[in-house]
């Protein structure tokens, strides 16, 4: 085995940067790897909290607004000329060349907060889906007579070493097979939620759920920031679209793929978060496959489960992805004459195999794992991290600087209808991330009064 120096050599693209190979497919596939995550086992518990009427038409909101806001911020990977105008690759580049230095550190502050926030929340919800495994295997086999109790902290640790391992895939248009297996995982957990869904309220012969008078206020503001969670992917588009080849324009590919993810990942939202919420009434789990609103079959909520921990094992790289990429460039522009920061190696495993190492994405990036794993273990809290995340997302990320930059791109003259239009989607936004953070605040509050870190069993 030896390791050797490399340097890097493959087909340019316009800039001199790496050829892009994305297609609508891969870029669809992100997309949806990105929305479809732990975040639709929820949604039954949060429409119990708004009701037949306001649940599916709160969903059908975000949904639009995120489509629209999407579409303004993908017009935004090229400033002025969204054909041939010189490329923003991240989402800080496109503020930068639209708001000014001042808002890019903002959002800046904002984006990676809510990158590490989503990984530790994957961290959590996959722990609970392994556990969800362990659990239906021993009440199948105790007959339901056994509480099954146990610790999440083994299985937190598990996910943690998968992560590091994958983490060393050097680039985002890399990981288009890890998105493709996560893309398929997330229906298949999905169809089998709704599925059984569809069971119970058969078995019941009824619908259920109407929302009681005794219900408290911050539950539908917490249930507010669990659908905003499920369409959190703005934070991540111009990094996806960033991996689009063109021609045809990036623009054009990936408003075509965000309409169709949505799409499809909007019918999917609506139907498990309905059919659970028929199946359990008032009494739906906060997380539809883990939350034993179903024992059996327990081999198919084995499947569901295995499903969900394969998803946000890619899915937690997609949206890390963009974290990574930021520490290491400014490493780089930083210390430009570090071996350690900037060289690569090639190791070679046998003649036929070899793979390039760096040391510092290899230092740096495990470092970051056992962060969010740790993290994840002091706040094991799914319902409530999904909800904060949620609130703490959407306005800014997925509204506010669309909104902006459209603005300065389109040169929208203050207080014009379109204008005023804009402004007030924004604000009303604004209202809906504030009622749904301090719902899921307060949810987190009056967890951690019965709550003993490190030690927690479900």
């Amino acid at each position: 085995m030896a390791v050797l120096p490399i340097n890097d050599s493959s087909s340019s693209d316009d800039d001199g940067r790496p050829k892009r190979t994305g297609t609508f497919w891969t870029a669809s596939a992100h997309i949806i790897t990105a929305v479809i995550g732990s975040g639709v086992l929820s949604l039954a518990w949060a429409i119990a909290q708004l009701g037949w009427i306001a649940g599916p038409i709160v969903m059908l909101l975000f949904a639009f607004i995120s489509y629209y806001t999407s579409c303004l911020l993908t017009d935004c990977y090229r400033s002025n000329d969204s054909v041939n105008a010189k490329r923003n690759y991240t989402y800080m580049h496109a503020v930068r060349s639209f708001l000014g230095r001042g808002q890019t550190v903002v959002c800046g502050v904002i984006q990676y907060m809510d990158l590490i926030g989503v990984a530790i929340g994957y961290t959590i919800a996959s722990s609970i889906s392994m556990m969800a495994v362990k659990r239906s295997n021993c009440f199948h086999k105790s007959g339901g007579k056994s509480p099954c109790r146990m610790s999440s902290n083994p299985f937190m640790v598990s996910f943690g070493v998968v992560e590091i391992i994958l983490s060393q895939i050097p680039k985002f248009d890399q990981i288009w097979w890890l998105s493709t297996v996560a893309a398929i995982m997330s229906f298949t957990y999905s169809t089998i939620g709704l599925a059984l869904g569809i069971a119970k309220v058969a078995e019941n012969g009824s619908f259920k759920g109407t929302v009681t008078e005794t219900q408290k206020i911050w539950r539908t503001f917490q249930a507010l920031g669990d659908i905003a969670f499920a369409y959190s992917f703005s934070v991540i588009l111009i990094e996806i679209q960033d991996t689009i080849r063109c021609p045809p324009s990036e623009a054009k590919t990936m408003k075509k793929a965000s309409g169709f993810s949505i799409a499809v990942t909007t019918i999917f939202y609506l139907l498990c978060g309905c059919m659970g919420y028929a199946a359990f009434g008032n009494n739906a789990p906060g997380n539809l496959l883990t939350g034993f609103g179903f024992y059996n079959p327990y081999w198919l909520l084995d499947i569901a489960n295995v499903a969900i921990v394969v998803h946000l094992v890619g899915a937690y790289q997609v949206f890390c992805q963009p974290v990574f990429a930021f520490v290491e460039k400014t490493a780089a522009q930083t210390w430009p004459d570090s071996a350690f920061i900037t060289k690569h190696y090639r190791l070679s495993l046998s003649s036929s195999r070899s793979y390039n190492i760096n040391f510092f994405r290899l230092v740096w990036r495990t470092l970051f794992v056992c962060f969010t794993t740790v993290v994840a273990m002091l706040l094991p809290f799914f319902n409530d991290i999904v909800g904060i995340m949620g609130a703490f997302q959407f306005w800014p990320l997925s509204v506010y600087f669309p909104v902006q930059m459209y603005i300065v791109q389109k040169k929208i003259a203050k207080w014009s209808v379109k204008w005023v239009c804009v402004q007030t989607m924004s604000m009303g936004c604004l209202l809906i991330s504030i009622a749904a953070g301090v719902g899921s605040l307060i949810g987190v509050v009056l967890d951690l009064k019965v709550y003993k870190p490190f030690i927690t069993r479900y």
